[in-house]
């Protein structure tokens, strides 16, 4: 199994684990694609996951750079527009996954993450 793809699989069991319900798994769009649409209670998710292998200190959240936010910004905007979900909060994760060569899988949930990027 590719690392991203098994990154985004230990991101949503977390995410259900701390109750959140998976709405959707790579979302795609014409203008392009989220790892994760959930919903936490009456707030609308959208998580970017960063998973990176390495047995060094790494930030894989900080791989969620301004272009990125920008795309998860105008996919999440798409979204809620197909959805009629105008009336639902929403915000911005990042699910950080860290996989050391030798030893178990590090999670970090960064709850609101980035604030939505201007159109």
């Amino acid at each position: 199994m590719p690392l991203g793809d098994y990154g985004e699989r230990l991101a949503r069991r977390f995410l259900k684990r701390a109750g959140f319900r998976i709405l959707q798994n790579n979302y795609t769009c014409p203008i392009g694609e989220i790892d994760i649409i959930a919903a936490d209670r009456d707030v609308l998710v959208f998580v970017e996951v960063k998973t990176l292998q390495s047995d060094e200190f790494t930030d894989p959240e900080g791989a969620v750079n301004w272009r990125k936010k920008c795309k998860v910004t105008k996919v999440a905007r798409y979204f809620i527009t197909q959805k009629k979900a105008h009336n639902m909060t929403a915000r911005f994760d990042v699910v950080a996954v860290l996989v050391p060569k030798s030893g178990k899988p590090t999670i970090t949930h960064f709850v609101d993450a980035f604030p939505p990027t201007p159109r």
